[in-house]
């Protein structure tokens, strides 16, 4: 994919991706595999098929990146309708579109995503804090009648297991 604007571009062939995906996987590590593209997800359900990819899988969509998903209501709906049923995603949009984003993600049935990695403004003009951007987002995702999930319920549904430290 080409990444931003100068002349970077991530690599990542199938086969790079099956080793990548075997060694984490032989580690005992939870991937959350991030997809800027529709392809990125099919490759997602192909190393999962492939029996590369433990349950339950965590991805994240990433909408808006140059020369990925754009983050229209289109191609979000196009992704989040090929997600297998049994897994766990988020998505954001960078920028301006990444508050916008929190109400989407709920709607679509999966998790957000917030913080300065992504967006820098609370509002036009305003800067934001990470405390300020998680701040506003449960405030959209309560306003719609969700609830929000502490860090051990996170950790039970992703079966996460602490094994250092």
């Amino acid at each position: 994919m080409n990444f931003g604007e100068g002349g970077y571009v991530m690599t990542n062939t199938p086969a790079v991706l099956k080793e990548m995906a075997a060694q984490v996987q032989a580690l005992g590590v939870k991937p959350e595999i991030e997809c800027f593209d529709t392809g990125h997800l099919q490759l997602a359900i192909w190393l999962k098929n492939q029996g590369l990819i433990d349950d339950p899988v965590m991805i994240q969509l990433c909408m808006g990146i140059p020369w990925g998903a754009p983050d229209d209501l289109h191609t979000f709906l196009a992704m989040t309708s090929s997600i297998p049923e049994d897994w766990t995603f988020s998505a954001f949009s960078i920028s301006r579109n990444q508050l916008p984003y929190v109400a989407l993600a709920v709607l679509a049935g999966g998790n957000i995503r917030v913080g300065l990695e992504d967006n820098i403004y609370l509002k036009r003009g305003v800067l934001a804090s990470n405390a300020d951007l998680v701040k506003k987002a449960v405030q959209t995702a309560e306003g719609m009648g969700c609830s929000i999930l502490g860090p051990q319920q996170v950790r039970d549904n992703l079966k996460l297991v602490k094994r250092w430290g």
